[in-house]
């Protein structure tokens, strides 16, 4: 009855999040409710399989399983902390020290990051002008030091690239970092392909878009081109990024420009990051942005994310040379072999050819010392990587073995081998006898002649050189007088040659004690006293 009563109130929880998840117009199998007839066993056992069939659609839709909502419905305890109320703190105790600031409103759920939220802004002297303030806690990628970290997000505001979105401030303390730029109207080039406003919640904008068309290839080549060249320019200054995602593009005019270079710094996860870390050949950053454009590129090209990765076959494209580019970063032997280098994409014929107009000389100045650091950030950021995927794959072996030897196929397949070995075990038990009787029987070299229970064994000479060659064989005995029922029949103590090993055994089964005669014994041996 309890276990019937913690179902029961169980399903009320997945009925508060199914409601909670309709902002995602995604049509969720949540089983229906029962008001009557709902403590029955059978029943309690079909509604079972019929959430955990709901949990298992919402934990594989990439966006719905990173949501606040779904995280705090799994995991109560790691995600109860209010972190709106949190970057309101840091964002007032920044605003104490930099008052030419105003908060116009929050940006609520616009991003899929539980730990960062947005604010729109304004500068007081400047009100038509709107900005966005981004606040994020730090990640378990972080391995820089506290001072290490400050000099780098400011360096941000002093990078300029005709293809990295423009910052306008940027600090971080020993537990947080906040970021403003400007703020686009026009929206991120997720916004463009899934046709969103920009201010609209994460999951109403992506989840489930009314109209799926990609991009014109002409699109899809210049802003290919155009992020390929940014991340070229990242890898050679040795600045890591790995979160290159479509929402992470912002439009400015006919350019995209990369958003939110401070993440890697706050060490905080990729969008990617389940998707890569199940191959252990994607174990570099540089690997890393080369993956997540695969994904960008197939977003642009189909107007939706892939449905699994590694892609087995893509659907017709505006291009071959589309198709191409796609098959060397999300097929099955691109996840063996690795992953293509950026420069070996720019050479493709998909981007070979497309003219960049833009003439403005990038600029981002890194001190040799932070330099050595952001080198010695990334590659612990590899070595985890390395050491989850590990274990990843360890796991997933594991998984293999028990659900094979949990298998219908598998227990049969058992069945019939315990069957055969238990089959030849007697089969060699059976031959093992036989040989052993024949070689009794047999009177012929150092074999001893098979003797009966009452015969005794005659001693052997020691010391002999060698064996004495046997006693001549007895004549022919009388035949027996006709067995008498009251006394049991006593074995002939003489040696049965001929007498088989089955006989011997029988005579000894038929053996009875109750039928020996009782004896009366005269005891003299005690002393005598004259």
């Amino acid at each position: 009855m309890e276990n019937s009563w913690q179902i029961v109130r169980r399903y009320s929880d997945f009925d508060l999040l199914n409601n909670s998840l309709q902002i995602s117009a995604l049509s969720l199998p949540l089983p229906p409710k029962k008001l009557i007839g709902n403590m029955e066993r059978e029943f309690i056992a079909e509604r079972q399989k019929g959430l955990q069939s709901y949990l298992d659609v919402i934990t594989t839709n990439h966006i719905l399983s990173n949501c606040e909502l779904v995280k705090k419905f799994l995991d109560p305890n790691n995600y109860s902390v209010n972190y709106t109320e949190i970057a309101l703190q840091h964002v007032s105790m920044f605003f104490r020290s930099e008052p030419k600031w105003e908060v116009v409103e929050p940006l609520k759920d616009i991003g899929w990051r539980i730990r960062k939220k947005y604010f729109l802004m304004k500068i007081k002297n400047q009100p038509k002008e709107r900005l966005m303030l981004s606040w994020a806690d730090l990640g378990p990628d972080k391995f820089l030091s506290d001072k290490e970290l400050q000099c780098a997000v400011k360096l941000l505001s002093a990078c300029s690239h005709p293809y990295i979105y423009k910052v306008t401030f940027a600090t971080a303390n020993e537990s947080s970092a906040l970021v403003i730029r400007p703020f686009n109207e026009k929206g991120t080039l997720k916004d463009l392909i899934y046709k969103a406003k920009p201010k609209e919640p994460f999951l109403k904008k992506y989840c489930n878009p009314k109209k799926i068309q990609g991009l014109e290839l002409q699109q899809i080549k210049t802003f290919g081109r155009q992020i390929l060249e940014v991340l070229k320019f990242l890898h050679e200054k040795g600045f890591p990024y790995g979160h290159l995602h479509s929402a992470n593009v912002m439009l400015d005019g006919d350019a995209c420009k990369l958003l939110d270079l401070e993440n890697a710094l706050l060490g905080l996860p990729s969008f990617y990051r389940s998707y890569f870390s199940q191959f252990r050949k994607i174990n570099t950053l540089e690997s890393i942005d080369v993956h997540c454009f695969g994904h960008l590129l197939y977003e642009m090209t189909y107007g939706r994310p892939p449905d699994s990765i590694p892609v087995d076959s893509f659907p017709p494209a505006p291009s071959l040379s589309v198709v191409s580019v796609l098959e060397s970063i999300l097929s099955c032997d691109a996840m063996k072999n690795g992953m293509p280098t950026v420069s070996r994409l720019l050479q493709m014929p998909l981007f070979s050819d497309v003219l960049l107009t833009n003439s403005e000389k990038p600029q981002f100045k890194i001190p040799t010392k932070l330099r050595e650091a952001l080198k010695i950030a990334k590659e612990c950021i590899e070595k985890r990587l390395t050491e989850e995927q590990k274990l990843i794959h360890q796991h997933r072996r594991l998984t293999r073995a028990q659900s094979h030897h949990g298998s219908e196929e598998e227990k049969k397949r058992r069945k019939i081998l315990a069957r055969k070995s238990k089959r030849s075990t007697f089969e060699s038990g059976e031959e093992h006898s036989a040989k052993y009787s024949n070689s009794n029987n047999s009177g012929s070299g150092a074999s001893s002649p098979l003797t009966s229970p009452s015969s005794p064994t005659p001693p052997s000479t020691a010391g002999a050189s060698s064996i004495p060659p046997p006693p001549p064989l007895p004549p022919p005995a009388a035949p027996p007088p006709p067995p008498n029922t009251d006394v049991p029949m006593q074995p002939d103590p003489r040696p049965a040659v001929s007498t088989s090993r089955g006989a011997l055994l029988s005579s000894i089964q038929r053996f009875q004690k109750g039928t020996l005669k009782k004896t009366e014994t005269c005891d003299h041996s005690a002393p005598r006293i004259s």
